[in-house]
């Protein structure tokens, strides 16, 4: 494991990192952009009614800004497994280390993107899709709006805006 271990979070890692952070560097990653891509039948929706969480989703010359967290020394290990349970449930995301350019330098953070070959990807849906989809899920970790809504409460007061993010917020928010 490298020492120190980094963390790139885009979504709720944002503002539920789930463990102990000595630093945050907003940041960004290229060639990646971050989408309501992934259908969540575990924390966000069931299997009857998928909702949808945000991945990573590759994509040629995109971009997407998050927060690279530096892990407390010495919580390198539990971290690392935390993170696998609560990201890898379903085998969805892709475990991998990307360059996260930062004001005070890159950094190589442990980052989760989506496997786009996997039966919960859902790349291409409309935005009126997507919000219809987060309006009416709810999974173990309450229901799917809730996570959109904090996810762009916490960018905001980042400074980091997403546009796309941000009218799901309002448009879920006339469908509630």
């Amino acid at each position: 494991m490298q020492q120190p271990l980094w963390v790139f979070g885009y979504g709720s890692l944002i503002w539920d990192p789930g463990f102990p952070v000595a630093e945050r560097r907003i940041g960004r990653v290229a060639g990646w952009h971050r989408s309501f891509c992934m259908r969540s039948i575990h924390h966000r929706g069931t299997v009857e009614q998928p909702g949808l969480v945000l991945a990573l989703d590759a994509a040629p010359g995109a971009s997407c800004q998050g927060v690279a967290f530096r892990v407390e020394p010495g919580a390198e290990g539990a971290t690392l497994a935390a993170l696998r349970e609560r990201e890898l449930v379903s085998s969805a995301y892709l475990e991998r280390v990307l360059t996260v350019t930062t004001d005070a330098g890159a950094v190589q953070a442990l980052t989760y993107v989506i496997d786009p070959d996997h039966v919960q990807y859902c790349g291409g849906l409309s935005l009126d899709e997507q919000a219809r989809i987060i309006a009416g899920a709810t999974g173990g970790r309450g229901p799917n709006r809730d996570y959109l809504w904090s996810t762009v409460a916490h960018l905001a007061e980042l400074g980091i805006g997403d546009a796309d993010l941000e009218w799901l917020a309002d448009q879920v928010r006339r469908l509630t």
